[in-house]
């Protein structure tokens, strides 16, 4: 364990899946907004919707990150959180991260 606790290979798997994580949520998000502009709802309203969402939407962890190890602790509850990840993504971790991660989840 280091100083942030939690071990090294659970850091480098971090980085190795962060990417594909991001990548997978913001596919969703495209989705979501393809479905929005396909509504029929008045352009201007289909419009402005996007506009909003895509400014909420960028500030999302699942779509920018600050990829430090004193964050990542915190990166990945807010990945949980928005729905980028479940703790079934987290199943290669060690066991000691799964444990700490879900027991701060569902508190949360």
């Amino acid at each position: 364990m280091n100083q942030f606790g939690f071990s090294e290979s659970d850091w480098k798997l971090y980085k190795s899946k962060i990417a594909d994580w991001q990548e997978g949520y913001m596919e969703k998000l495209c989705k979501e907004y393809i479905d929005l502009l396909s509504s029929d709802r008045l352009s201007s309203d289909r419009f402005w919707e996007l506009e909003n969402r895509i400014r909420e939407d960028k500030r999302a962890t699942g779509v920018v990150v600050n990829n430090s190890r004193s964050n990542m602790i915190g990166n990945i509850l807010d990945l949980l959180h928005e729905g980028a990840i479940t703790l079934d993504d987290l199943s290669e971790f060690s066991e000691e991260l799964r444990e700490r991660i879900k027991s701060i989840y569902s508190k949360g």
